[in-house]
């Protein structure tokens, strides 16, 4: 765990460099969290893609951790956060995986910076729907009212197998969302996610070969909405079987493989 300066505010970010690749030939893997989570969400795929790749997690500018200031949170404030996170890392070029929100941003980044995006992952991205789900409406109602209750009716919800919701998980969303400014923070990217332009059309703008990961049963951003995704030009698409909103949660093993299958 590290800490860096963006702007005036401190960043959180995970740094799984290899100790023992002093030479750096490792490439760079940069995983993007969901609205509301944390560089944490993605702890149970870090063992098997840190022995193929340096990974770099941050909790994104107004999640997790990191600051969370009285700013518009628009797309383009996040693009601004991710370029200057990566120029402040070294980062010319990188592989990009996002989940969720992280998604829409990656393949945003993707879209703005081809030439820095080796490949790209979306995990069932955000920025397609047109409306709300029942199990998104849950989710924002337990950001805004996080008691322990709310927010493990929430998870449970966004997985197909309610089992693979720990207690941890919950304790710890609870906790952030009730950080001061969380809330503010949560509800100003749910509204910059609404009011940014439409990413549909731009899609065919991405150059890099794209992997497209969906939960079969993922009730928060229905699976049916990747076939928006079939403009970008090389893409390829695999629904995961028994999975809701959060593959690399409850079958990380499987997500894993099937992500360094691509990368390599």
């Amino acid at each position: 765990m590290k800490t860096i300066q963006f702007k005036d505010y401190i960043i959180r970010y995970l740094d799984y460099a290899d100790q023992n690749d002093m030479s750096g030939r490792k490439d760079t893997l940069v995983l993007l969290h969901g609205l509301g989570a944390s560089a944490d969400r993605w702890l149970k795929v870090v063992p098997a893609l840190s022995k193929s790749y340096r990974l770099l997690i941050p909790d994104i500018i107004g999640s997790g951790y990191s600051d969370k200031p009285t700013v518009e949170y628009t797309i383009e404030f996040f693009v601004e956060f991710l370029q200057d996170f990566l120029e402040q890392k070294g980062i010319e070029r990188m592989n990009l995986m996002g989940s969720s929100f992280g998604g829409y941003l990656a393949a945003e980044f993707a879209i703005r910076f081809t030439s820095r995006v080796n490949k790209l992952v979306l995990a069932a991205p955000a920025g397609l729907m047109r409306s709300s789900t029942k199990v998104l409406d849950q989710y924002i109602m337990a950001a805004l009212y996080p008691t322990h209750d709310n927010a493990l009716r929430a998870f449970k919800e966004m997985a197909f197998d309610p089992e693979v919701v720990s207690d941890e998980t919950v304790k710890d969303f609870v906790n952030r969302m009730r950080l001061p400014n969380s809330k503010y923070a949560f509800m100003s990217t749910l509204l910059g996610i609404r009011d940014s332009p439409n990413l549909i059309p731009r899609l065919g703008r991405i150059t890099s070969p794209t992997l497209v990961i969906w939960g079969v049963d993922d009730r928060m951003i229905p699976s049916n909405y990747a076939r928006e995704l079939e403009s970008i030009p090389d893409s390829k698409l695999i629904l995961m079987d028994a999975c809701g909103h959060t593959p690399y949660v409850e079958k990380p093993n499987d997500f894993s493989n099937i992500v360094l299958k691509f990368l390599s």
